[in-house]
């Protein structure tokens, strides 16, 4: 059977927009239905997976998911003729006599099945509206973790921002099916209020939590404690209540979270602009909000482990990218072992809806996901097609081997040079895992600040993570022989001896986002770890992802080379080509954003 799963709300920001007209961007990104994705699966196995953004070039992308439906196609050589059903990772069916009540109009132009098939019928005029499925939201997450676990059994727990009107769902997984033990409602959502004060301290709602993450450790959490102990209730039942989020009541209130935003600002510290220094006062906020979500991490893993005696915990929901937190619930010791699912945001909410269908018929091969490699990869034809758009910008040098390839980016890296590295299918995730990579020495102590010049142009306080084989992640991180981090999901302490010989990687805190690299599953990027290794004694490099800031990560070839000509990178290899820019070159006038309006 031939299974499409896709995620997003297209209509959920034009909706906002026209129904309360003039305010600040900023706000309509609360909202659901981002992260747009579409998965297809041929008889239980993950064939592709791809968000929208990657196609459209619209970072966070909602739009209906046709680009990444049409290139799952491609890859499988199946035509929508063939394709037996589509689930969508929403259903709000349950909610409709609810939303009659409170606000009609939103559920028939966002959330209804309606809306949905309008979509549909625009964009997939060729599919029947009887093949279209729909799985609730927080379930598709809870498959996404449990059916690319690997395990029989486990717990699967799902936080978020919401899903229909849950923050986080408690699942018991057995046998093949996820029997829901707690759930705990959006007006309870600890996603929510880490949101909220990502959007009080100057950041986007829905996508710059990360910063928050990135800012915490330059603060103090003592000095905002006490207003996030008392804003977050933890129940023995291993339920959590946040007031401050029942206080919005009329639509608008709701739809904005006004009264709790006044809250913030009346009891926690003023509201930052998003050119707004940042003070001492932001980064304890940070700091504060950061252990607040640790501490109910582990409070609500921490209960049901102990009440069902399960030690294996696999996680999903936009909550489980936090990596701050993976790496304190990793360390607890409350789980012998811990999954993540790599694309554990709504992206991967369309993988999980379409694997919840596959386990109703009883098509589920239970293995533990690889690295996710499941984007589309481009043929050498395609890659000479596109160096032709460039031949007066770029000088050009061929290799026979990934061996040759592998000791000129390792001489390289180790001669300090920031080199982006293209290679095989793109990552299905937030994550660059080595397929769509900006790489660059560690050790070098100014390298952070040279690659947000040239290319990343971000925030200083935000880290760079190391990417390290496995054979070597014990020598230089706290961490046992041969522990596996391969999706980038988790922070690890840099041992203190070497922390000043890894700058570039090594957080204020000592700590780093790591990712072990396993010949198994990600040879290509071993094989150059080991090439560096052979340079500088370290078998690492600094990866970051291969995009410039408010873009997605690069796709095709085209826009690989565009990006790198527009930025500083210095070395651009496209599989076993390696590009260098003319000296005399100008750089191009179009951008990497361009291209996807050709």
């Amino acid at each position: 059977m031939n299974i499409l799963g896709i995620s997003g709300f297209e209509n959920s920001m034009p909706f906002k927009r026209r129904r309360f007209p003039g305010r600040e961007e900023r706000e309509y990104r609360i909202s659901q239905g981002h992260d747009a994705a579409a998965a297809l699966l041929i008889d239980g196995e993950i064939i592709c997976a791809s968000a929208e953004e990657r196609f459209d070039r619209k970072k966070h992308s909602a739009h209906f998911p046709v680009l990444a439906i049409r290139d799952c196609l491609k890859q499988a050589g199946l035509a929508l003729a063939d394709i037996d059903e589509i689930a969508h990772s929403f259903d709000y069916s349950p909610l409709e006599k609810l939303f009659r009540i409170s606000s009609a109009d939103l559920y028939d132009e966002v959330f209804s099945r309606e809306a949905l098939l309008r979509l549909a019928a625009r964009d997939l005029p060729e599919v029947p509206a009887a093949r279209f499925h729909h799985v609730s939201h927080h379930l598709a997450h809870a498959a996404s973790a449990y059916f690319t676990s690997g395990w029989e059994e486990c717990l699967a727990i799902v936080i978020d921002g919401m899903g229909e009107a849950q923050s986080a769902t408690v699942y018991h997984a057995s046998g093949g099916k996820l029997t829901k033990l707690r759930e705990i409602s959006a007006l309870d959502s600890i996603g929510i209020l880490y949101s909220l004060v990502t959007l009080h301290l100057g950041f986007d709602f829905n996508s710059d939590e990360y910063k928050i993450m990135g800012l915490a450790p330059y603060g103090d959490p003592s000095r905002r404690r006490r207003f996030f102990e008392e804003a977050v209730e933890l129940r023995p039942d291993g339920s959590i209540r946040i007031p401050i989020l029942h206080l919005n009541h009329s639509q608008e209130e709701r739809e904005f979270y006004t009264a709790s935003r006044r809250y913030l600002e009346q009891r926690l510290v003023p509201a930052r602009g998003p050119d707004d220094p940042i003070t001492d006062e932001h980064r304890d906020v940070a700091a504060a909000v950061q252990e607040c979500l640790d501490n109910v991490m582990l409070h609500l893993c921490g209960h049901f482990a102990k009440v069902t005696g399960q030690r294996k915990l696999a996680l999903a929901g936009g909550v489980a990218l936090n990596c701050t937190a993976n790496g304190r619930l990793m360390r607890s010791g409350l789980f012998d072992e811990i999954y993540i699912q790599p694309a554990a945001g709504d992206d991967g909410s369309a993988l999980g809806a379409a694997l919840h269908r596959a386990s109703l018929h009883e098509e589920i091969r239970n293995r533990r996901m690889p690295v996710p490699f499941y984007g589309p990869c481009f043929s050498p034809e395609e890659i000479n097609t596109a160096l032709t758009h460039y031949d007066d910008s770029i000088d050009v040098a061929r290799y026979e081997s990934l061996e040759e390839v592998c000791e000129e980016a390792a001489q390289l890296i180790a001669e300090g040079r920031v080199i982006a590295w293209y290679r095989g299918r793109m990552e299905f995730g937030p994550r660059a895992l080595g397929h769509r990579s900006i790489l660059a020495d560690p050790g070098h102590p100014e390298m952070r600040d040279r690659i947000n010049a040239m290319v990343k142009m971000r925030e200083a306080f935000r880290p760079f993570a190391p990417a390290v084989t496995l054979e070597q992640v014990d020598r230089w991180f706290e961490t046992a022989p041969g522990t596996e981090y391969p999706y980038m999901i988790a922070t690890v302490d840099v041992r203190p001896q070497y922390r000043a010989q890894l700058p570039a990687i090594t957080h204020v805190n000592g700590s780093a986002r790591v990712q072990t690299v396993a010949r198994r599953d990600n040879p290509e990027f071993h094989a150059l770890l080991q090439a560096v290794g052979k340079t500088t004694g370290r078998e690492m490099v600094l990866n970051t992802s291969f995009n410039v800031k408010g873009q997605p990560i690069v796709n095709t070839p085209r826009e690989a080379i565009a990006t790198f000509l527009s930025t500083g990178i210095e070395f651009l290899f496209l599989e076993n080509v390696l590009l260098r820019r003319r000296a005399a070159a100008r750089r191009p006038p179009e951008a990497a954003g361009q291209l996807a309006r050709r």
